[in-house]
């Protein structure tokens, strides 16, 4: 019996080049048995479909605060998951997360999540060196994030 069985991981995908890991990471997860509700950013669409991460997971993909399906959605999402990812997460979103932003399905998500939170940098080097996004990372752990990378590649 896996670990994972009928765990509710939400995934939380930005906009980066890495997109396309995290639709392998979905389909892994639901493989695994866990329940997984992919949340993407209106950058992140620029890179892969909610139609992809749709056929993979079976189950609803967030894109939107403001749709019939946002009101409190991202509550309930919150507040019922078991581990919430962000993978890849660029320099603006682990800013946004960092200061406590609310301007997006994701962010408002991740506010109301009751759950251990993994973040997955992804971006340039020389960003991810950069001393603004040195210090918001170690914000984030300082609350108890996890931190996993990053890695190249």
């Amino acid at each position: 019996m896996s670990l994972l069985k009928d765990k509710k991981i939400i995934l939380g995908v930005t906009g980066s080049i890495a997109c396309y890991k995290s639709a392998d990471l979905a389909s892994k997860l639901t493989q695994a048995g866990a329940l997984v509700d992919v949340v993407l950013t209106k950058s992140a669409q620029q890179f892969v479909s909610a139609l992809t991460f749709k056929s993979l997971t079976g189950r609803t993909v967030y894109t939107d605060l403001w749709d019939e399906t946002g009101h409190v959605a991202h509550v309930k999402l919150g507040e019922s998951a078991d581990l919430l990812i962000v993978a890849p997460a660029t320099a603006h979103t682990i800013a946004k997360l960092a200061a406590g932003f609310a301007d997006n399905f994701l962010t408002v998500t991740a506010l109301a999540a009751r759950c251990p939170m993994l973040v997955a940098p992804a971006m340039d080097g020389g960003m991810y060196a950069h001393a603004a996004t040195q210090a918001n990372v170690r914000l984030l752990q300082e609350r108890g994030v996890q931190i996993v990378g990053p890695a190249s590649g």
